[in-house]
């Protein structure tokens, strides 16, 4: 029987010291040039120290005319490789490895931000109030992201990560190409599902080409966006199934995006009482998934839910995010029996009566969540300890001094 503390081996040769991941987190903790710096060592330190078997930074966007939000790290080149080695340093003092999670944000850029119009497969702006119609792009432009997820994992390996994470989830730029709201391209990079899959097999192959052998290469994958019409889970599983025939070391399930956003927590309450929001797909997708390893994150709290799922063969690594926001030693607190049960701290927008009239308040609440544990994030980053009275009003000023108007939409997800 697979327990929580058996290290794993990928098939790169990587091992892994056990079971569960510290699961990506937006950090927003780069300086002015978008590089690593102390602050994002202060964390991951604190987080090595945790017992966890595998560390995935947040976003690191692979060009810095394209953020996804306020402070992301961005390798185009090596001008931040001694930063970026302290920072891998810091993991591997703790025994943890450390993928870097590389993405680009399509057109889910930050307007605030980088200040043009974003770009995506085609000119289909998101859901939501305000949002931009993004510009079509280009086959060379396509060509050009391609290379740069190459040249970035190339650094990576250089500066010490262990691997990286390509993502494919929460409705950034490869998702908007999966899916077939967001693609309506009839060219070689759309029209058909295998078309529309092209980027992200096209992204996998140019970094292995450039990186070791030994050097991971995960995915980060929906199940599924959860919009009629959209990249359904039929689909995911076609692309597990694709990837099983390439290098690819662990695929991580979650699903997704800002229209649907399903990351962040917004599950049903029948799906909570569960724990694992992805767990079904992930155990119908096991057979297309062949030898790589399935992570899967969303909804772990218990140690008995996430040993349940490694034992039933469902998932071979369990992602944990937000719990390790207000308990940074979460996986020693499981893996030791310290305790059974992870908590995560939960707020609430004020003047419900006032504020329900104006908007929805479970994506209100959700928002201001996702802030308010970014918050500790950065006073973790400080050496500090996480605020456990700091309030929805203090949180929402917060989001709005840093996101502007942008913050009042859903971001990326911690789960």
């Amino acid at each position: 029987m697979t327990s929580l503390t058996d290290p794993l081996e990928l098939p790169s040769g990587l091992r892994l010291p056990n079971r569960i991941a510290k699961a990506a987190l937006s950090e927003g903790l780069a300086d002015a040039d978008n590089s690593p710096d102390e602050r994002l060592v202060t964390l991951y330190r604190r987080w090595a120290q945790g017992g966890y078997g595998l560390l995935i930074t947040g976003n690191i966007m692979v060009d810095r005319a394209h953020l996804g939000e306020p402070g992301n790290v961005v390798i185009e080149d090596d001008r931040a490789a001694p930063a970026l080695t302290e920072w891998t340093k810091a993991a591997h003092d703790g025994g943890a490895a450390i993928f870097a999670q590389l993405n680009h944000p399509g057109r889910q850029s930050n307007l605030f931000e980088i200040g043009h119009r974003p770009v995506a497969p085609s000119a289909v702006p998101l859901a939501l109030p305000g949002a931009v119609t993004p510009r079509a792009l280009t086959g060379d432009e396509i060509e050009d992201i391609v290379e740069r997820f190459a040249r970035a994992a190339q650094v990576c390996e250089a500066t010490g990560f262990d691997g990286v994470q390509i993502h494919a989830a929460h409705g950034y730029l490869v998702t908007q190409f999966l899916s077939p709201l967001t693609n309506l391209r009839t060219d070689e990079w759309g029209g058909d599902s295998t078309r529309r899959m092209r980027l992200l097999i096209e992204i996998v192959r140019r970094v292995r080409t450039r990186v070791s052998p030994g050097f991971a290469v995960s995915v980060k994958l929906n199940s599924a966006d959860f919009q009629r019409g959209g990249f359904s889970e039929d689909e995911s599983r076609a692309v597990v199934a694709a990837l099983a025939h390439e290098a690819v070391d662990l695929i991580e399930i979650s699903g997704g995006n800002y229209e649907s956003p399903a990351m962040s927590g917004s599950a049903a309450d029948s799906t909570r009482t569960r724990e694992a929001y992805f767990l079904d797909y992930a155990r119908s997708v096991r057979q297309h998934a062949g030898a790589i390893p399935l992570a899967v994150t969303g909804g772990f709290r218990s140690s008995t839910g996430m040993q349940d799922a490694l034992t039933a063969g469902d998932c071979d690594v369990i992602g944990i995010g937000r719990p390790t926001v207000t308990t940074t030693d979460a996986a020693t607190a499981i893996l030791s029996g310290r305790t059974r049960q992870l908590t995560t701290h939960e707020i609430q927008a004020g003047l419900r009566g006032v504020l329900g009239r104006l908007t929805d308040l479970k994506t209100l609440d959700s928002v201001l969540n996702l802030s308010w544990n970014g918050d500790q994030l950065h006073r973790l980053a400080r050496g500090l300890e996480p605020d456990l009275k700091r309030g929805p009003l203090v949180t929402a000023l917060a989001m709005l001094r840093r996101n502007g108007r942008v913050s009042l939409t859903p971001r990326r997800g911690i789960a």
